[in-house]
């Protein structure tokens, strides 16, 4: 733009099939116009580019770094899928499968991660964020590194509350979280790619809140993964992530949205993860620690790791190796073989 005649210039757009954001106007004088941009695709690890803005395909790489998953062909593909839930809400969700697979090979078991997000009105809630041609990075929290164990894994997965009018969005919690769930298994189901009976879900800090709910109000799992999570919203209760009112003024709200008040109701194994020197107000320890001794209490199967010297995120590579293995067994044990179901 122009300044003084506020006129405008588009100087360059990023096209499918790659991801290509600004970083920095190097030169934005004279002939060049020269941008720093990021680049990357399904199948290119990010790398920086001079672009020239006057000529569309002049770019110049800044850096070389190396695709870091070559071990395991280079890239994990992803399918963005599009799906609506029962009251119509339109959802996306990533889909990665394992390399080689065929849908001749049958439906996979599948581990669903999300994190709840809270909207007013369902158009805004049904819009589609990010971009499907960026490339997959794995992290300590990722669920995607469990497509190299033979599973389906749905990243990602919108799971909108949404309070339209006078309703605040948390007044249907409950509902609206094992309804968006069920859509995601759904479509996983319908492409014939996800075995429903054998799906487990994780999430970290509100996510695991997500995760105990989805456990105590549904069926639809046969284990969970809670991570630093808050299960007991009366320690919270001058408001949680986009609940503005206090406990005082939505105490019905606060007390049905809290696990805790369940703990006598869940039946599916849940893998509770804590760093001990969490300092996120919302999620000291003792969440987990009261919620899992009420659990044991009522006679669930339930397992508690405390991670030694770790915040609300995961950072000692000990810890971050110690919490793939333990949900890697949780998920073998109780999702991708589980015991057979007693008869009726």
């Amino acid at each position: 733009m122009d300044l003084i005649s506020k006129k405008t210039a588009r100087w360059w757009r990023s096209q499918a099939p790659v991801y290509e954001v600004p970083v920095a106007i190097v030169d934005a004088s004279g002939k060049k116009r020269q941008l720093l941009t990021r680049r990357e695709s399904l199948t290119q690890s990010p790398n920086y580019y001079l672009r020239d803005a006057t000529k569309k395909e002049k770019l110049t790489a800044v850096t070389k770094f190396p695709n870091p998953y070559a071990a395991f062909g280079g890239s994990f593909p992803k399918q963005v899928l599009k799906y609506k839930r029962a009251d119509g809400v339109a959802l996306t969700a990533d889909l990665y499968l394992p390399p080689n697979y065929k849908k001749s090979d049958g439906p996979l078991p599948m581990l669903m991660s999300a994190y709840p997000l809270e909207f007013k009105d369902k158009s805004t809630a049904g819009q589609v964020t990010g971009s499907p041609f960026t490339f997959t990075r794995l992290n300590g929290g990722s669920p995607v590194f469990w497509v190299t164990q033979g599973y389906a894994v749905l990243a990602n997965a919108s799971v909108p509350i949404v309070g339209e009018g006078s309703k605040d969005p948390n007044d249907t919690y409950i509902e609206q979280l094992v309804s968006s769930a069920k859509a995601a298994i759904d479509e996983g189901a319908r492409l014939g790619v996800v075995d429903p009976k054998r799906v487990g879900v994780m999430g970290h800090s509100y996510g695991a809140f997500m995760t105990a709910n989805l456990l105590t109000h549904s069926n639809l799992f046969k284990a969970g993964i809670a991570r630093s999570g808050a299960y007991n919203r009366t320690l919270t209760p001058y408001g949680f992530q986009g609940e503005e009112r206090n406990y005082w003024q939505a105490q019905e709200v606060y007390n049905a949205m809290s696990p805790f008040n369940y703990a006598d109701k869940i039946k599916t194994p849940i893998l509770l993860i804590h760093g001990e020197a969490d300092n996120n107000t919302g999620t000291y320890p003792i969440q987990s620690e009261r919620y899992y001794a009420a659990l044991k209490g009522q006679g669930a199967t339930a397992r508690y790791v405390v991670l030694p010297a770790e915040s609300h995120g995961y950072a000692a590579r000990e810890n971050l190796l110690h919490v793939l293995w333990e949900t890697n067994a949780w998920l073998e044990k109780y999702v991708k073989a589980p015991a057979p179901e007693p008869a009726n």
